[in-house]
């Protein structure tokens, strides 16, 4: 990120007002002598308000810098190091661009003011200020098993920060506002613009497809301009023209895309179950899960708790310190095999376990343990699960129509797909010389579950010698 700065002789120019008779900006204000200018390299230029400033400037925010958006992907994708900052800037500019369009075209109609403008843009800001070290790993891989059954999540620690930073650090903001940013009760269609729990389509999907495909190398052709500009609120609820509904369905196709060869990438699965590892053994000492609960605290956790492992007295942490340099030379958990869950038994799947492999072996000079096999569980949907989300979501024939309807994918193409979900199973074992062994096991936990092997291929023999 770069920021625009004038030449000294600009700045020289400029009269400097005192302290005694600076004016503060009011809440909303569009004066240019209170704003910054950032360099973003997805979306050009973007103009940080003197609120949002506020908050970026502070510590807590500041912390997104060690938070890198696909966690440790970048020992895969070397050009994915991007990180929550430049993400969390990104949403607030295209929050700003949606929310503009809406009140140029609505708003007199919907009753958009400045304030429901700053909220948006700010909603879109701190969205993501309460993920843990390494993004969702923290969330759904390390806490479910230090703390099962908790039901911590980002988007509570971001509302728990938002009170902590606003109180902290004396942020001129109304309560009335500050409500509006977490959850919006009136005028819902604000809050979808971030966040849309209802259909999915959204700017942080918007930013962080965009931005992910960019730094992994990979082609992105969906136009997120497309839907920020032809977006239409309709009996409180955001919709779109008719004509592109094949734009939809390829914003949650990139999406799935992305998840398939990205995200759950065998590889980087295998990294992430290594690290998660050697959390669980240093969580003790450190007291990450700990942390968890106290925004105070919460907020110094970031992606730099690698080095405090490392770093260690000599006497501690031996085990997690052993998993990291494995990490670091790349001796990582051996990939033995997947499979798809057959379609017809998506619906009462449960995920497999370690114990479920090592079950399964029948006989063998080695006798498995469930420390000796690592098993990732990977869901891949266009974002609803099993149910298609441009069913949830209504369209428009034209602008001078105010009737919103569904579009069935009939309608559409019969091209698109008939089932929305995808379960994966992989399974890895954390000894080079067990592969062998691991992949018979989870061979005939396939014939015990479905009567055949649902796997793409068997293990390649030249990987089994290669590991013995």
């Amino acid at each position: 990120m770069g920021e625009y700065c004038p030449s000294p002789q600009g700045l020289a120019a400029l009269p400097s007002p005192s302290p005694e008779t600076a004016v503060r900006p009011s809440y909303g204000s569009c004066d240019r002598r209170y704003v910054k200018q950032v360099f973003d390299n997805l979306h050009g230029s973007i103009s940080l308000d003197p609120l949002a400033l506020q908050f970026v400037d502070t510590e807590e925010f500041q912390r997104l810098r060690d938070l890198k958006q696909l966690g440790l992907t970048y020992l895969v994708y070397p050009g994915a190091v991007h990180t929550r900052f430049e993400h969390s800037l990104g949403v607030y500019s295209l929050a700003g661009k949606a929310i503009n369009n809406l009140k140029t075209y609505q708003g007199e109609e919907l009753g958009i003011d400045h304030v429901d403008m700053q909220t948006v843009k700010l909603a879109g800001l701190l969205h993501d200020i309460g993920h843990g070290p390494f993004s969702h790993l923290f969330e759904h891989e390390f806490l479910p098993r230090v703390d099962p059954g908790s039901s911590w999540s980002h988007e509570d620690m971001s509302v728990l920060l938002l009170d902590s930073i606003v109180d902290k650090h004396a942020i001129d903001i109304e309560n009335d506002y500050l409500k509006t940013i977490k959850s919006a009760n009136e005028k819902h269609f604000l809050y979808d613009i971030v966040a849309n729990g209802r259909n999915g389509i959204d700017v942080d999907k918007f930013d962080y497809i965009g931005r992910d495909c960019r730094a992994c190398g990979l082609g992105c052709n969906f136009q997120y301009w497309r839907l920020t500009e032809g977006m239409r609120v309709m009996g409180d609820e955001i919709c779109y023209p008719a004509k592109d509904y094949l734009s939809i369905h390829k914003l949650f196709s990139t999406r799935a895309d992305l998840h398939r060869t990205v995200y759950t990438h065998a590889k980087v699965k295998a990294v992430e179950l290594m690290l998660v590892d050697a959390l669980i053994e240093a969580n003790d000492y450190l007291g990450i899960s700990l942390h968890a609960h106290d925004p105070e605290d919460f907020w110094k956790l970031d992606d730099t708790i690698i080095k405090s492992i490392e770093t260690a007295p000599n006497n501690e942490l031996k085990k997690a310190k052993e998993i990291i340099q494995r990490i670091r030379r790349r001796e990582l958990y051996k990939f033995c095999n997947q499979y798809s869950v057959p379609k017809d038994k998506l619906e009462h799947f449960k995920n497999i376990t370690a114990q479920d492999v090592v079950c399964s072996q029948k006989s063998s000079e080695v006798l498995l343990k469930e420390e000796d096999v690592a098993v990732s569980n990977v869901k891949i949907d266009l974002t609803r699960g099993k149910d298609n989300p441009l069913e949830s979501i209504k369209f428009f024939k034209d602008f001078g129509c105010d009737e919103k309807f569904p579009i069935t994918d009939d309608r559409v193409s019969h091209l698109l797909p008939a089932y929305n979900e995808d379960r994966i199973v992989r399974v890895y074992a954390k000894k080079p010389e067990l592969v062998d062994v691991v992949s018979e096991a989870f061979e005939n936990l396939q014939m015990r579950m479905y009567g055949e092997k649902t796997q793409v291929h068997e293990t390649p023999k030249k990987k089994r010698i290669r590991s013995n």
